[in-house]
């Protein structure tokens, strides 16, 4: 069956399908929207990717990958998954498909590795079997390195650019934030690696540089997507007491942190030098107050055709959902959606019917589609 004939299955049975467990509206520049329950029951779900059959893979932090239906019904956790360092901020975290998923069935996971004197974000691929009840074939393929003994900044988000390259972000660990300037290790870096491991031959070749590093000077990116005209990547990343970012990471650039930033420390503290100095970028875009953004995703759909192009963003802090207007690299408007759901955003896809899909971040967290009100 094609990918397209399986797309179209998918929105007939969630038109036929029972009602929704919950529904709330909403505001919006678009008309109402409706926001409704597909899934709950899930423990702090962090990341969430389609497959072609409509279905849904989700993460939970404690460390289970689950199968969502497209009745809602969530399957047994999948064997085979990587033990995670599940404390803090630490767990299984996020999940994205092979770009050949149909013919090979490869997924690739980033969670915190429990390692000798401490943990890291680390990515590992393996291939979901026909049944998508276990994964086969589990191999580790970026580590990040030194292992930190920290419960604090794992980032991590997945995405394959369209030279079928996989860009990896990574926190500072909180502990490490002066490391964020070091290109020699991974610490506060975004990463660029062939899907089975090691550094394309097209990444920054910078003296001091790890071949595998992209950017450097990022505190705590858990938002990224390629840009769907240009392929960009875009990025929304975690500032301190304000000073969250959205970024375009550029190869060999340094995106400033902790040198420069638009936030000041918790204890309430100048950060760094100020807001610029020569040789670091300045964000597209910055938050102040924190919204804690997470989970990211370009507007490509029918539904709403006002909103094409727009990057929308989770806001856990700010329990929001926050659209971006974009022109070319240039942010154009904001606006603040679902503010009364009261809900921590931790993830934003668009499905395979245009509509909006998100994850709350609770431990009765739930899958939440957001569509026209009708």
């Amino acid at each position: 069956m094609r990918i397209s004939t399986l797309i179209l299955t998918f929105s007939i049975a969630l038109a036929a399908a029972g009602p929704a467990v919950a529904q709330q509206r909403f505001p919006s520049s678009a008309g109402e929207l409706s926001v409704e329950t597909v899934a709950s029951g899930l423990e702090n779900p962090w990341g969430l990717a389609f497959l072609p059959d409509g279905r849904m893979l989700v993460t939970e932090r404690p460390g289970r990958l689950r199968l969502v239906g497209t009745d809602g019904k969530l399957s047994a956790a999948i064997s085979g998954v990587p033990n995670v360092a599940g404390r803090g901020q630490g767990g299984l975290l996020d999940v994205v498909l092979d770009p050949g998923f149909a013919q090979n069935r490869t997924i690739y996971l980033s969670f915190s590795e429990p390692r000798a004197g401490g943990n890291g974000t680390s990515v590992a691929r393996a291939r979901l079997n026909e049944r998508g009840t276990a994964l086969e074939g589990m191999k580790v393929i970026f580590q990040q390195m030194p292992t930190i003994n920290s419960s604090m900044h794992f980032g991590s988000r997945l995405v394959f650019d369209r030279a079928g390259a996989l860009f990896i972000t990574v926190g500072d660990r909180y502990s490490q934030r002066d490391q964020a300037q070091n290109p020699g290790n991974h610490i506060g870096k975004i990463m660029r690696i062939r899907p089975e491991g090691g550094a394309p031959a097209d990444n920054p070749k910078i003296e001091g540089w790890q071949p595998d590093i992209w950017s450097i000077g990022h505190r705590n990116v858990q938002g990224a997507a390629l840009h769907p005209e240009t392929g960009q990547l875009w990025t929304a990343e975690h500032g301190a007491r304000g000073g969250d970012e959205v970024n375009t990471p550029k190869a060999g650039r340094n995106y400033g942190w902790p040198v420069i930033s638009f936030g000041i420390d918790y204890s309430g503290a100048k950060l760094g030098e100020g807001t610029s100095k020569a040789g670091m970028e300045q964000p597209l875009f910055y938050w102040d107050p924190s919204i804690a953004p997470s989970g990211a995703a370009f507007y490509t759909g029918t539904v709403w055709p006002s909103w094409k192009n727009s990057l929308f963003v989770g806001g856990l802090a700010g329990q929001m959902l926050v659209r971006l207007s974009t022109q070319g690299e240039a942010v154009t408007g904001q606006e603040r959606l679902l503010e009364g759901l009261g809900l921590r955003i931790r993830d934003v896809r668009q499905g395979p019917d245009g509509f909006l899909y998100l994850l709350s971040d609770a431990a009765d967290g739930k899958v939440l589609r957001v569509r026209a009100a009708r």
